[in-house]
This record gives structure tokens, C-alpha cells and sequence, in this order.
């Protein structure tokens, strides 16, 4: 099927025929650490909600009492990532990658309906500093620091290097406290696995002394179908040595890790995950979990621990057997794509735990995601319910507003929210 067969529907046809597709009902997804899952529900095609842009005019995300929301930049080339430097300036990773053909009709109706909850501006490819020098929270400073990169998403700093995740590869800067811009081109530490380049997102964080790096590789399929030759090297995390560019599989089977963080005082490191699809509105769940060194967590074999998926070919009973089960369920599609731990300078009630940045689904015919979340933390891990903490990006009325990706919490005791549909970065605040 080509794309110029599906242009001539409406949007409303599409949605109406989708949905009929997947003939799902209202549903309470799962979260938690222990998720009650229903049986697998498989259909010609799932049921898919196009997310329906609209500007914020006046509007604001909404957020705890107590704390107050702001954009600080507007007008970015699809901010996806943020990292906060040593003086406070902060740094947005703009762009667009993926180049993944279409196996089957149904993937190109997927494409288009994700595609009219997209923003139309074209991906930046660059990094922009964004700096507040009189600390009035306004960032007056907004300039590029460095372009002509390949989709960057993932950013970490240490021991005065800025590491950049491409699609293609990790690249280095030198950097100066201060620096606006980079002082020269960026230098190749490793290449990453770009073809297809399916999931093309390389999330990334760096451990605590700055000896490594962690590279979230996503697959180049839901579950296998494009052949398990073109998954060498993906749904993994990478471990990546900051001097040498010498790397290994640090833990296997995560199908699409988009975000990585290192908890504070135990420098475990954590992921959150998008899963696979098509098994229905509420399968599987994404999920946040810390990341075992030499861990096997599923795919494509099998989801949540021991779960078989009877879609993947040739089955492999001896690594469904030796899959670890996740930490905390996130609940199904709703897309987690940033995740940040918090500091007790966020309040009492926000001190322990982690932010996650929640894109939204759009195979669901009731929407989910397009929210922050906290996760409580207790003696190291997840516990109790997740709380909301920035919302009304999809509104009441049906319209997307915006979309959040990555999350970074600043020293200072805010939350940075980058939102890739209203092309803007959020700054969340305690009020006094």
C-alpha cells in the first residue's frame, strides 16, 4: 500500500475504520510493580487514535499546587532531550531521525495517524543553550551551541566533555564552563546501529565517575518481523568506555529503552521502556526497571518475566526462562520517553523517586500518556501509585497542546520538560 492511497481519506473515516478494527473497550491499565495482565488480544489492525494538535494560546500544563509552570524557550526544531551544565545553563537536543521502510499496509496507516499528532516543523539537528544569567527564571540566552548533527537525543557531561548521542554514533565536545557555542566539531567515540534505524531514538546517561557511558538501542521492529539479522546490536543497553569508544552489551531483550538515568548514592543505572504492540489496548506495559549487568528482559521472546509472545519466530523457551521481570509498570502505550530522579530541594512530597515523561499512545482508541508522572521511591525502588505532575497536555476538548519527552530535574529544585510537539521547554518551579 502507498502512502498516496491514504491521503484522501478524513481523519474522521480513518479513526472511525481503525477503531472498528480493534473493537476495544474502556479499560484501567495496570501500574505498578505487580500488573494483573489481561490475555493478548490480536485483530487485523489495532485500534489508533489520531492525537489532534492545537496551540497552547494562554494555556499552560497543569501542576501540583505549590509549584508553578513556564515556558522558557519556544520556537525550537523539535526539542527531544535536556541536560543541565555545571553553571545552569541548559541544553536542548533538536531533531528527527528514523528511515525505516514500511513492511505492510498496515504500517503505513500507523505511520500516517502518528504522523497527524507530529508537529510539521522540521527537525533542528543541533543543540541549543538556553542560559538565565540574572536567575530570574526567564532564559534570555538562547543561541545555537553547535548544528549539523544527525538526530541528537542523548546528552551527558562529565570531567569537562559533552557527550552527544547521534542516531549513528556518540560524538564528543570540549567544553568550557560558559561556552555558548562549541569551539570546534564534534570528535566520533562509537559508531551506533543506523540501519533501518526503526527505533532510531540512542537515549543515553553516563555513570557517576565518567569512566562510561550508557546507549539505549532500540529494535528495528515490533517483535522480529523484519528478521532477527537486523536486530544485531539493538534492544539493548550499551556500555561504552569514555576513553577508548570500546563498548559491550551491558543488559539484552529491552525492546525499545528511551531514557536512562543513574540513581543518586547507588549509581544503579534505570530505563524506562517502550514495549511491543498489536497485543491489544492494555499490552504490554512500558515500564521504568533498573538495569542488571548481564540481564535478559524478554524480547522479543517474551514480555513482563515469563510471558510468552507467540508471534516470535523460532520461540526460544531457554531465554524466555532466564527472562528478569521489570520494575514498575508504566502502563501499555503510553510511550515513556524521559525519566529523571528527584532531589529533596523538589519538596517533601516530590524528594524521592523519578519523573517520567510520558509522549502518549496513538494505538489506543481511549488515549493515554501525554503527562509527567511521578514515581515514588521507597529504600531504593518503586512504591505506591504514580502521581501526576504535569498535565492537560492532551485537554478535555480532545486537542494535543503538546507532548513531553525527556525530563531533567535541576539542582536548583526544578523540572524541565522538553515538549516536541509544541516545540517548547517547560521549567516547573516551588513556589515560596
Amino acid at each position: 500500500m502507498n502512502s498516496r492511497l491514504i491521503k484522501p481519506l478524513s481523519l474522521l473515516g480513518l479513526t472511525l475504520l481503525l477503531s472498528a478494527c480493534g473493537g476495544e473497550a474502556d479499560s484501567t491499565q495496570a501500574r505498578g510493580p505487580d500488573p494483573k495482565l489481561p490475555e493478548p488480544q490480536r485483530g487485523l489492525l489495532p485500534s489508533m487514535k489520531i492525537a489532534e494538535p492545537a496551540e497552547w494560546g494562554s494555556q499552560k500544563p497543569t501542576v501540583p499546587q505549590g509549584f508553578a509552570i513556564n515556558a522558557i524557550a519556544t520556537d525550537l526544531k523539535i526539542p527531544r532531550q535536556t541536560l543541565v551544565l555545571p553553571n545552569g545553563d541548559i541544553l536542548v537536543a533538536e531533531g528527527r531521525g528514523g528511515n525505516a521502510a514500511k513492511l505492510k499496509p498496515k504500517d503505513v496507516i500507523a505511520g500516517y495517524i502518528k504522523a497527524q499528532g507530529n508537529t510539521k516543523v522540521k527537525g533542528g539537528n543541533r543543540l541549543t543553550l538556553l542560559r538565565d544569567a540574572d536567575g530570574d527564571g526567564r532564559y534570555e540566552v538562547q543561541t545555537v551551541f553547535a548544528d549539523n548533527l544527525n538526530a541528537p537525543y542523548g546528552l551527558a557531561f562529565a570531567d569537562g566533555k559533552l557527550y552527544v548521542a547521534n542516531q549513528d554514533a556518540v560524538v564528543r565536545f570540549d567544553y568550557q564552563d560558559g561556552q555558548t557555542q562549541a569551539s570546534g566539531a564534534p570528535v566520533r567515540l562509537t559508531a551506533l546501529p543506523a540501519e533501518v534505524n526503526h527505533h532510531w531514538t540512542k537515549a543515553m546517561t553516563i555513570s557517576a565517575d565518567g569512566r562510561y557511558l550508557y546507549v539505549g538501542i532500540g529494535s528495528n521492529s515490533n517483535i522480529g518481523e523484519r528478521g532477527m539479522e537486523v536486530e544485531a546490536d539493538r534492544a539493548m543497553v550499551w556500555q561504552i568506555d569514555t576513553q577508548t569508544g570500546a563498548h559491550k552489551p551491558y543488559a539484552t531483550g529491552l525492546r525499545n529503552p528511551t531514557a536512562l538515568a543513574i540513581q543518586p548514592g547507588s549509581e544503579q543505572l534505570w530505563a524506562v521502556v517502550n514495549e511491543r504492540d498489536e497485543l491489544g489496548p492494555d499490552l504490554v506495559p512500558d515500564y521504568l526497571t533498573s538495569v542488571k549487568e548481564g540481564a535478559f528482559y524478554g524480547w522479543p521472546w517474551s514480555y513482563w518475566g515469563q510471558n510468552v509472545d507467540s508471534r516470535a519466530h523460532p520461540q526460544n523457551p531457554d531465554m524466555v526462562a532466564r527472562a528478569t521481570k521489570p520494575d514498575y509498570s508504566l502502563g501499555s502505550h503510553v510511550a515513556a520517553l524521559g525519566v529523571s530522579f528527584s532531589i529533596p530541594a523538589m519538596g517533601d512530597r516530590f524528594a524521592n523517586g523519578v519523573f517520567v515523561g510520558e509522549h502518549g499512545s496513538w494505538n489506543r482508541d481511549n488515549p493515554v500518556g501525554y503527562k509527567v508522572i511521578f514515581v515514588p521511591f521507597n529504600d531504593g525502588k518503586p512504591a505506591g501509585e504514580p502521581v501526576d505532575f504535569a498535565t492537560g497536555f492532551r485537554g478535555e476538548d480532545g486537542k494535543t497542546r503538546g507532548r513531553p519527552v525527556g525530563v531533567t530535574v535541576d539542582p536548583k529544585g526544578a523540572l524541565i520538560i522538553a515538549d516536541d510537539l509544541a516545540n517548547t521547554v517547560w521549567r516547573v518551579t516551588r513556589q515560596p
